[in-house]
């Protein structure tokens, strides 16, 4: 009797188990929750100068941040390397050339508060010419970690700017401080 019992019980749990009926109305919306603080608005800055490699400022041109960088920023620096039917063609720094003399590159580096950018050879930069030296354009791009992404082409001016939602309007003169 006790199995019997047993099995019709299980038998029951079993059956009210598979039952389903027609799904009610959804509840009511909870209360909202407490407003949180305003998000910031992080954007890139795009800063342009043009700059001379001379014997006098050992081919070394330095820089100062307006406002100190975020230590995840990333920066970029470009060199307007040419200008093709009016569009300036821009390359990524570090740029190499190789002359029957030697190797020359342009390079960059940075910290939070500066940059500098530079030449460097493996042969003496006076022989150079000045159109590898003089008038040269670049732009320093300063793009917050938040849009930072192993998805982007970073060699790719263009590509970069649209990310920052930089336009020519937005770019910025500076002046050497040295």
């Amino acid at each position: 009797m006790k199995k019997l019992f047993s099995l019709l019980a299980l038998g029951l749990a079993l059956f009210f188990q598979a039952c389903e009926g027609p799904i009610g109305p959804p509840g009511p919306p909870g209360p909202s929750g407490p407003q949180g603080q305003a998000g910031l608005v992080l954007l890139g800055e795009v800063f342009e100068a043009d700059v001379d490699f001379t014997a006098a400022n050992n081919y070394f041109v330095d820089f100062e941040f307006t406002v100190p960088i975020e230590p995840s920023d990333v920066v970029l620096v470009f060199i307007q390397w040419e200008t093709f039917n009016g569009t300036s063609v821009w390359r990524l720094l570090p740029q190499t050339v190789f002359f029957e003399e030697g190797i020359l590159t342009y390079n960059f580096d940075f910290t939070r508060f500066d940059f500098s950018v530079f030449l460097e050879t493996t042969f003496d930069p006076v022989t150079l010419d000045n159109s590898w030296t003089r008038n040269q354009k670049i732009r320093t791009v300063v793009i917050p970690a938040d849009f930072a992404s192993g998805r982007i082409d970073y060699t790719d001016y263009e590509g970069v700017m649209e990310l920052i939602g930089a336009t020519e309007d937005n770019v910025i003169q500076i002046t050497p401080k040295n």
